[in-house]
């Protein structure tokens, strides 16, 4: 397993030499400099409970006596673990939560967006649905890649990952919990420019894409660490090989080309862009490697390194409790707020939206199949999950 760690701007060399750091003046911060294994904290520090933000509103009024600062320490920071298809995330992203005794978030699945709060899989009303509703799946997509709801499936997933991200700064901040998180919003662009690359989406819909991922991201405060499995094309697809899900093997969208598309967008794009704001490690992970060697590494990261106006860690630099409660309202209390941001409305991209007269058959399918003893609340939730 070799390391590189990246001050700015470097190249992507993957290096033997171990640790780069980069001299920079210090800053005091709320935060504190190192992450810390468990085994090594404190364990006689007292701070208040977590805030049971999932039941209970996180107000104002009691930002004036419930300072969320008093929860945060050197582990109150956002991991990410990013990498392409079969890089080994999921493993080494439950290691790294475990040995830092932080919050592991796995990587957002669409599974659970196709069943309805009343149990139904929406996925059975495909045969009669109309076509802009009928649902275009992982599995669908895999083994049909021009299949014309292509396009919804991945404004779904980027949807799903905005909400995930927003629930990860809401626990950090309510808590004070660390969380290692399995990908994020901000490298959903790597595959949806390989789907665009590879013909599965058209340009009004990219367009549309990134007028969407320009106006949530702004919104949100980027994590402190990016630790980048990386593989080349060949080992991912040896690997998707080896899994042996007939799927995934047999699919047409897994080619060398698609992956090459991932590799380079990940590292020429995500990762050059990324060092800009938060802490970068990659390792070569063709042979894996020791997480412990990871954490190690981890934590001989000095976050406190950076100056009062480097871009690096900006987020999480806030003058005062009181800003840091603002933050705390917003991500727990106005979550549908920041996803309404995505409601750019563009009809003319049809790929996207529902034509109207589609709409009304749809509605009109959902009554007839519930004509009796209808539940018009039912109904109208079956509705929503199209819609979103």
């Amino acid at each position: 397993m070799s390391l590189v760690y990246l001050p700015r701007l470097i190249s992507f060399e993957i290096r033997r030499s171990g640790f780069i750091l980069a001299s920079t003046p210090k800053f005091a911060i709320v935060q504190s400099a190192s992450i810390t294994s468990k085994e090594f904290r404190d364990p006689n520090i007292k701070k208040p409970a977590p805030w049971p933000y999932k039941t209970k509103k996180f107000t104002y009024f009691k930002a004036f006596y419930d300072l969320t600062t008093k929860r945060f320490d050197e582990n109150t920071k956002i991991i990410v673990v990013d990498g392409t298809v079969g890089a080994g995330k999921g493993p080494f992203a439950k290691q790294l939560a475990e040995a830092f005794d932080m919050l592991y978030i796995p990587e957002v699945t669409l599974e659970k967006t196709y069943i309805t709060a009343y149990g139904y899989d929406l996925r059975q009303l495909n045969p009669i649905a109309p076509p802009s509703y009928k649902i275009c799946d992982l599995e669908t997509y895999l083994r049909h890649p021009n299949h014309p709801n292509v396009a919804k499936m991945q404004y779904r997933w980027y949807m799903m990952k905005l909400a995930t991200y927003i629930d990860a700064l809401s626990h950090i901040l309510n808590t004070g919990q660390g969380i290692v998180m399995e990908r994020s919003v901000y490298s959903d662009f790597v595959f949806f420019e390989a789907m665009f690359n590879a013909g599965y989406l058209s340009k009004p819909v990219r367009d549309l894409y990134y007028d969407i991922n320009k106006v949530t991201l702004e919104e949100l405060m980027q994590p402190h660490l990016i630790v980048y499995l990386d593989i080349s094309p060949e080992v991912a697809l040896e690997r998707i090989k080896q899994k042996n899900n007939p799927v995934e093997v047999n699919s047409p969208v897994f080619t060398k080309e698609y992956f090459e598309t991932i590799e380079y967008n990940y590292k020429q794009k995500y990762l050059k862009e990324c060092q800009k704001h938060s802490e970068i490690l990659i390792y070569d992970w063709s042979n894996y490697g020791d997480v412990e060697v990871v954490v190690e590494d981890i934590e001989r990261i000095d976050f406190d390194r950076f100056h009062e106006y480097d871009t690096q860690l900006r987020d999480w630099r806030k003058w005062d409790d009181w800003t840091w409660s603002h933050y705390r309202r917003y991500y727990s209390n106005d979550k549908d707020d920041i996803l309404r941001y995505a409601n750019i409305f563009r009809p003319k991209v049809t790929e996207v939206f529902h034509p109207g007269d589609e709409a009304l058959e749809y509605r009109e399918l959902l009554e007839k199949m519930f004509s009796e003893g209808i539940n018009m609340n039912y109904v109208s939730s079956l509705l929503m999950h199209q819609f979103t």
